[in-house]
């Protein structure tokens, strides 16, 4: 017997039908108490790695390094433990009623590639709780997840903490909000891979600005706006006020190099044929606008990541932002790392900007 079009039409508007008003009569339960069926927990993993997998083609996977897994860490604790627990907390009970329950992920990193944890992290997982990235033009803070993630199976509650810092240790309360800032800004935790930015001698004017910019979303940060979301306008003063009159210790970062050399020249003179002005010309110097940061010891890496934020037009700010958008314009890697290199191993106690600069081009 041959079904003719009309008869197949209306056997797919009748089956139609017949879903919408089994779905209006109610009788399928959403609840989470009751689970899913076996065959459909196993669709939907399945279609979620299907997915997933598909989505994590071509991505090209940058290099992950020790340096990235401090500012992942903290952010894991304050931001992802709450579901996943950690080595330091263990997951509320109230997850366990989740539908699918959040999982330990130190059971599930080895069964993911890092292009494939770098689309979960960054874009998140439909109807599961797994939000997305909180600032998704920020992909180096995603791959310095990915750098953790794949750390973490290892980590035992001890090295857990030591990269966590205080985040591991203490509640949000505000009294506890200096030290959590401390767990992982401390000078003593700070070397020349690490992502995350020496605050002590900062100006309060830059710290309030940039606190101001994370909590208005001006200046993208996922790792930042999980970290400061509690906060205040008076509490975000009074962590400026803090850090701004503590003095940055003298430290020798490195000995000079070709790199540091290239790096020197374009801090003190830059590139005019290039139309790169002095980085000296509004940093570190006497008298400085105090909207503009300190940048004689900053970490290598977080420099470097700050920069190419800006020549990609990512990194936000305060309201001189598109300034320095202009002026990272016509930088090339290897300007980059010269100029990271010249001002990690510059002395932050010392006033980098008290010599000679020819500062034209940078006004």
């Amino acid at each position: 017997m041959v079904i003719g079009r009309k008869h197949l039409a209306a056997l797919v508007l009748g089956a139609a039908l017949a879903g919408l008003v089994l779905v209006w009569s109610g009788v399928i339960g959403i609840g989470a108490s009751t689970g899913h069926w076996k065959v459909t927990d196993w669709f939907l993993h399945w279609a979620m790695r299907s997915s997933v997998r598909t989505a994590a083609i071509g991505t090209d996977v940058p290099p992950l390094y020790e340096g990235m897994l401090p500012m992942a860490a903290g952010h894991f604790e304050s931001g992802c433990a709450l579901c996943h627990g950690s080595p330091a907390t263990p997951p509320p009970r109230s997850v366990r009623g989740m539908l699918p329950v959040p999982p330990d992920l130190k059971e599930k990193i080895s069964t993911w590639t890092d292009a494939e944890l770098f689309q979960i992290v960054q874009h998140g997982v439909r109807f599961t709780g797994m939000p997305s990235w909180p600032v998704a033009e920020r992909e180096d803070e995603v791959w310095a997840m990915v750098a953790f993630l794949r750390r973490y199976p290892e980590l035992d509650t001890a090295s857990y903490r030591r990269l966590a810092g205080h985040a591991a240790h203490q509640s949000r309360d505000q009294e506890r909000v200096l030290e959590t800032c401390n767990g992982c800004h401390a000078p003593d935790r700070l070397d020349r891979d690490s992502l995350i930015p020496r605050l002590d001698g900062q100006s309060q004017t830059y710290l309030r600005d940039s606190l101001a910019a994370y909590a208005e979303g001006t200046r993208p940060s996922g790792v930042m706006a999980v970290a400061i979301q509690s906060l205040n306008e008076q509490e975000r003063e009074a962590l400026a006020a803090h850090f701004a009159e503590r003095s940055p210790i003298g430290v020798n970062n490195g000995a000079p190099s070709v790199e540091f050399d290239r790096g020197e020249q374009i801090a003190r003179s830059g590139d005019p044929q290039r139309r790169i002005p002095a980085c000296l010309s509004c940093h570190d110097r006497e008298n400085a606008n105090p909207a503009y940061p300190r940048l004689a010891g900053q970490p290598t890496a977080y420099l470097a990541a700050q920069l190419r934020l800006f020549v990609e037009e990512k990194r936000g700010g305060g309201l001189y932002r598109a300034l320095m958008t202009k002026v990272a314009a016509n930088l090339d890697e290897r300007d980059i790392d010269a100029v990271a290199t010249y001002f990690w191993a510059s002395d932050p106690g010392a006033n980098a900007g008290s010599g000679s600069v020819d500062g034209s081009a940078g006004q």
